[in-house]
């Protein structure tokens, strides 16, 4: 299986994720090219070698009409008429806002505003030639940010006005990053937990804790640290994009590394100020789920199995039910609910509210799981779907059941026989 892991030791920004992920690749100048043919209203992709604590590494820049601009993510419900400070150094310490921007040179000679989530679509469909799943990534990163932006000042995603040029800043790291992630295609993407950093950001607001607000909730239910290291490691940007593309968040799976990518900034701290991607190929899976158990002795039947469906519509891996003896020699009923560690809260709502039981059990379990993978096969009898799982030296194949009884519903055959007429064929 084909991994990436993304080591946020010292946190994340749009532009050094798009350089590690860039330094993995064996001809990162091509690329770049074709980053610049995009049509990105006034941008351009500047890619260069920069040495941190010894480690060389890949640098990117964005410039908008010439000028390199940094994530100006904490000022997107503001206008154009105040004073924005950055010191062009497009990494961590992106909101110190004191520079001022003539907003003719910022518009992009097409009468069309960018600073809200229409603008934003618009230059992401319409200024852009991107495939239309490129697309849909870039907004729903963008989304993310947009959200967190909206319940941080508490006003609509609708009333959010961003910067100009700040907001074609991040589309742009956002948009390489997607438009990477694509190039790579890696079956998982471990992130490891992030840094943050520590202290207090300037922004237009007026000084604010480090993780930024919108940051934090962001990297809501995300393992996240400080440190000793003093300034915003990981941005808004950084934040929505490990957000939307990581698989999970923890420490390095086993894997055999293939390439290693630096994506530097541009400040200098004690510790190396970089984002490491490692590329590699590993067969065998582990995650973390939390199993909630809980134990009934006066629901009848029906009413266990309502909440069985209650509880997978609400998300949970599985649930299933084991016969069991309580006191008094009452017999009973376990109820067993397997659910990501991060919508534990939410289960435990559903189990109260649908079980009559008094008490829920939480336990960590470590799984050992296979990767799974459905492809579709066309066959006389119509589109079968197949489930095929691999790992730990086996790999798997299964029709998809409900693909099987809609033919044998359909043919007047055995489930069976379905299955049978369907292995003659391959």
């Amino acid at each position: 299986m084909k991994t990436l892991y993304i080591d946020c030791g010292m946190g994340a920004a749009g532009d050094m994720l798009t350089a590690a992920l860039l330094d993995l690749l064996p001809e990162p100048d091509k690329f770049v090219d074709k980053l610049n043919s995009l049509g990105i209203p006034g941008v351009e992709y500047e890619y260069g070698k920069s040495v941190k604590c010894g480690i060389t590494g890949a640098h990117m820049s964005v410039k908008v009409n010439g000028a390199e601009e940094g994530e100006m993510m904490h000022d997107h419900e503001h206008h154009h008429d105040h004073e924005h400070h950055h010191g062009h150094d497009h990494e961590h310490d992106e909101h110190h806002h004191d520079h001022e921007h003539e907003h003719g040179e910022h518009d992009h000679h097409h009468g069309h505003s960018h600073n809200n989530m229409a603008g934003i679509r618009h230059i992401v469909t319409e200024h852009m030639s991107l495939p239309p799943e490129i697309a849909e990534d870039v907004m729903n990163v963008y989304s993310i940010i947009a959200d967190a932006e909206s319940q941080v000042h508490g006003v609509p995603v609708t009333d959010i006005h961003f910067h100009e040029v700040g907001t074609i800043d991040a589309v742009a790291d956002i948009t390489a990053v997607c438009l990477l992630m694509k190039e790579i295609s890696p079956d998982e993407v471990v992130v490891s937990p992030v840094h943050v950093g520590s202290g207090q950001v300037e922004c237009a607001h007026g000084i604010l804790p480090v993780p930024a607000p919108a940051t934090a909730l962001i990297l809501k239910d995300v393992p996240i640290y400080g440190g000793e290291i003093k300034g915003e490691l990981c941005t808004p940007t950084g934040a929505a994009l490990l957000k939307y593309y990581a698989t999970r968040f923890g420490a390095m799976p086993a894997m055999a590394v293939k390439a290693i990518g630096y994506g530097m900034g541009r400040k200098d701290f004690p510790a190396a100020n970089c984002v490491r991607a490692l590329l590699g190929e590993s067969s065998d899976r582990t995650d973390t789920v939390s199993e909630l158990s809980c134990n009934v002795d006066d629901m009848t039947a029906e009413e266990i199995g309502f909440a069985v469906e209650r509880l997978f519509e609400g998300g949970a891996n599985e649930v299933y039910t084991v016969p069991i003896g309580m006191k008094k020699g009452r017999p009973g009923t376990l109820i067993r609910v397997m659910v990501d560690p991060e919508d534990v809260d939410k289960m435990v709502r559903l189990i109260y509210k649908y079980t009559s039981t008094i008490g829920v059990r939480e336990t960590q379990t470590r799984r050992y799981i296979l990767d799974r993978k459905i492809s579709t096969e066309k066959t006389e009898y119509g589109d079968v779907r197949i489930k095929t799982s691999s790992g730990y030296g086996v790999e798997r194949r299964k029709y998809e059941y409900d693909d099987v009884a809609r033919i044998a519903k359909e043919k007047g055959l055995s489930v069976s026989e379905v299955r049978m007429m369907l292995d003659e064929k391959e």
